[in-house]
């Protein structure tokens, strides 16, 4: 057996149920990437545009300058519905498939450099190596498309024939040479523009790029400020991620498989939230439901922000209450700007009565404002 075969059989062992081999030669979707940034579709993720970050990116070797190969996997998360809605309750939420478990943050590293210290056993010399999972300046669906694991589809997910795209990436660069696998150079996508068609806030754009500034991803993760007004509705009751561009598309609904990788099981209580619970979560009681969990990236005033956006968008007299008691004490001001703008979207007389009394004693600007508009 010879070493890629071995390592592929020890990646398989370790739970990676993609594997590829690619070269470290520039990636061929640099110019659209530059052009991306250009037309500042990135938003406010600054940190993509360093001028070191654009160098790392265009040139494996300033990543690590002994490259031979790019070993490129993945693991399945599971699919959104291996935990269906609750109740089917308007008082609900959702979080994203790949976030309703452990961050695979935690997760992926450890086997990276296991593979790595196997891969070292086997050669028997020194193996200088650096991994990455979405945690550094590479573009990881080019690398992935190139060693062969799928194409980069219309929704620009990376889809794998095989088993559709709900998987994660993880990249392990090392000083040994491999055989290089096929790249993927078919286009499985064809005329179809289900993914186009579904997204909520139209982000996707003709070029396999989004518009991050629009992608309920972004909007109600990386977005650390307030949600834009005019998008607010689309946001429906997802307050972690988005999963509907992956869920319309075919190779999903005919192919993606129901292995579940043990340490990304998910959590019921985190995958459909109860809205109007959610909204009353110390930051004590935020860090210890979401310890490990990819739902800290939004911290509790981003969490708490799309929580209030998504009773707003459920026009749920009900919720009222908990959002009136959050306008009163919250006190992160922009929490409490969302739960104005949601009691506005609920409109009743008690939803307008309660922002009339929180008129009466505000301060913060930005608070004044959303409680002004929502008066109207």
């Amino acid at each position: 057996m010879d070493l890629k075969t071995e390592l592929q059989t020890e990646a398989s062992r370790l739970g990676f149920a993609l594997f590829g081999v690619t070269t470290p030669a520039p990636p061929q979707s640099m110019p659209i990437y530059l052009a991306w940034l250009e037309a500042g579709r990135h938003g406010n993720m600054a940190y993509l545009a360093t001028d070191r970050a654009v160098e790392r990116r265009g040139d494996p070797f300033c990543i690590l300058p002994e490259t031979k190969s790019i070993i490129v996997l993945g693991i399945r998360y599971p699919q959104p519905n291996v935990f269906p809605t609750n109740s089917g309750s308007e008082l609900e939420g959702r979080v994203a498939a790949y976030a309703r478990g452990q961050d695979y943050h935690e997760i992926i590293p450890p086997r990276l450099e296991k593979l790595a210290v196997f891969m070292q056993l086997k050669t028997g010399t020194p193996v200088i190596s650096r991994a990455y999972t979405d945690t550094g300046p590479i573009l990881e669906r080019d690398l992935a498309s190139r060693a062969g694991i799928g194409w980069i589809g219309k929704n620009t997910c990376l889809i794998d024939p095989q088993s559709g795209s709900f998987f994660l990436l993880a990249e392990l660069f090392s000083n040994v040479e491999l055989e290089p696998d096929q790249p993927l150079t078919m286009d499985y996508c064809g005329s179809c523009q289900r993914c186009i068609e579904a997204c909520p806030t139209q982000c996707i754009l003709p070029d396999r790029t989004i518009d991050a500034r629009r992608c309920i991803s972004y909007l109600t993760i990386e977005n650390k400020g307030s949600i834009p007004a005019s998008l607010r509705p689309q946001l429906g009751n997802w307050v972690f991620g988005c999963d509907v561009c992956q869920q319309v598309c075919p190779w999903n609904i005919r192919f993606a498989s129901d292995e579940i990788d043990a340490d990304l099981h998910p959590n019921k209580e985190i995958a459909h939230p109860i809205l109007t619970a959610e909204l009353h979560l110390s930051p004590q009681d935020f860090n210890r439901k979401f310890k490990k969990s990819p739902v800290q990236r939004a911290r509790r005033r981003g969490y708490l922000r799309n929580i209030a956006v998504a009773l707003g968008n459920s026009g749920c007299p009900e919720a009222i209450p908990t959002l009136a008691e959050t306008l009163e004490h919250e006190p992160e001001p922009l929490i409490r700007a969302h739960a104005a703008w949601a009691l506005g979207q609920i409109g009743t007389q008690n939803a307008l009565l309660s922002l009339r009394k929180a008129l009466m004693v505000e301060t913060n600007p930005m608070v004044l404002d959303e409680i002004n508009i929502a008066l109207k």
